[in-house]
């Protein structure tokens, strides 16, 4: 059996929708950069590649089409390149790679471009134009329960109150302000360069901009701020605004390769690609996934928890993350250890492919053995993925 390794992984900075630094940019335009970049990055000549696997949670109007083809192109790769959009909403970033290794693995390829993409600018939560099912509506209304009546119903399951909720949200964002402060996303990020049309003098004037930090960090985030806020979702709720991931626009590409094509350019990877897991949960409590996910993932890789040096764990909300850790009794200190969603955003599709790119970079910091990405998945699911540091 062959093995599969991550030569490297890139990410845009995440934006916030609709008033971030992308919110005038295409998503296939995003895509498009993170790809150009990853290729400009690692020196690859574009015709080895083998494919391109893009995910995309809700791959509609300018993220329509086949997306990752649009991007693969709109990036300069050769015609000859194929693509391929996949969606497994919240996990789609993290499946193209596991997508991607398992071809490896097979023998069925040496070298493919794996990540994702996500405008929430463009395309709101749930769609534009979506139509729910009659039948499974009336015969399992909980399986098209909103994403924060969800997280609601996760709090209340799992006794998670709101000062708790609120602490972990103040956590993300001093943890991202203090790794922003100190540079340590500079070797993952591929700056973008934007348009936007600036009112000089009563005149429209084009400049181009820069972006290349994270734009929805809040380093003077403070418990007594958050308290202020109202119940987003249920009437005398715990879930708010400032407890929860934010929506974001971003994109991240990652290379996976094969041994021989390591050895053909003489080349070191990050990691090698140890495991995937995927697992169904209840949808209308779909935020506690990962603690099926995680389990199913060590098992497959003959590990335990005490082998994880580090782990990125989605925070779609401040109230599933903290029922995951309870419930797997996880050491908070090796999570997000750069901040989480809460701060960095969730740019949905691409959140998978942008988190191993922050944990593959910080286990090279810290030279963390082994590291895992996991998340919640619209729907009723979670998803691990497991990766050792070479």
């Amino acid at each position: 059996m062959k093995t599969a390794y991550i030569l490297a992984a890139y990410r845009t900075p995440g934006c916030r929708a609709k008033k971030g630094g992308f919110k005038d940019m295409r998503p296939d335009d995003l895509a498009a950069a993170a790809i150009k970049g990853l290729i400009e990055h690692t020196g690859i000549d574009p015709m080895s590649i083998d494919d391109v696997l893009i995910g995309c949670a809700f791959p509609e109007a300018e993220q329509g089409m086949n997306f990752a083809r649009i991007a693969a192109l709109k990036a300069g790769l050769p015609y000859q390149v194929p693509a391929q959009t996949i969606n497994r909403f919240c996990s789609s970033g993290l499946q193209t790679i596991a997508t991607a290794a398992e071809r490896i693995i097979a023998g069925f390829a040496d070298c493919i471009v794996a990540g994702g993409a996500e405008s929430m600018t463009v395309v709101p939560m749930g769609g534009n134009k979506y139509s729910a099912n009659p039948g499974l509506a009336a015969t399992w209304p909980e399986s098209y329960a909103s994403m924060g009546i969800t997280a609601e119903l996760v709090a209340d399951k799992y006794a998670i109150n709101r000062e708790q909720q609120d602490l972990f949200a103040v956590g993300s964002h001093q943890k991202a302000a203090a790794a922003i402060a100190a540079d340590r996303f500079k070797d993952e990020i591929i700056p973008v360069e934007v348009e936007e049309t600036l009112i000089i003098n009563n005149n429209l004037q084009k400049h181009r901009k820069l972006i290349s930090i994270d734009d929805g960090v809040r380093a003077d985030t403070s418990l007594e701020g958050l308290a202020k806020l109202t119940p987003a979702f249920k009437l005398n709720g715990t879930v708010t605004a400032g407890n929860s991931s934010q929506m974001t626009d971003g994109a991240a590409a990652v290379l996976v390769v094969s041994e021989e094509f390591l050895h053909s350019i003489s080349a070191k990877p990050l990691a090698r690609f140890v495991s995937f897991a995927v697992k169904g949960v209840p949808p209308e409590i779909m935020g506690i996934g990962p603690v099926e996910a995680i389990p199913a993932a060590l098992k497959m890789a003959g590990l335990k928890h005490s082998d994880i040096g580090l782990i990125e764990l989605n925070e779609a909300f401040a109230a599933q993350s903290l029922a995951v850790i309870q419930e797997l009794d996880l050491n908070p200190a090796l999570i997000n250890v750069n901040g989480g969603a809460i701060a960095l955003g969730h740019p949905l599709g691409c959140t998978g492919a942008k988190l191993t790119a922050t944990l593959l970079h910080e286990m090279q910091r810290r030279d963390s053995h082994y590291g895992m990405v996991s998340m919640c998945i619209g729907g009723g699911m979670g998803a691990a993925g497991i990766f050792e540091k070479i």
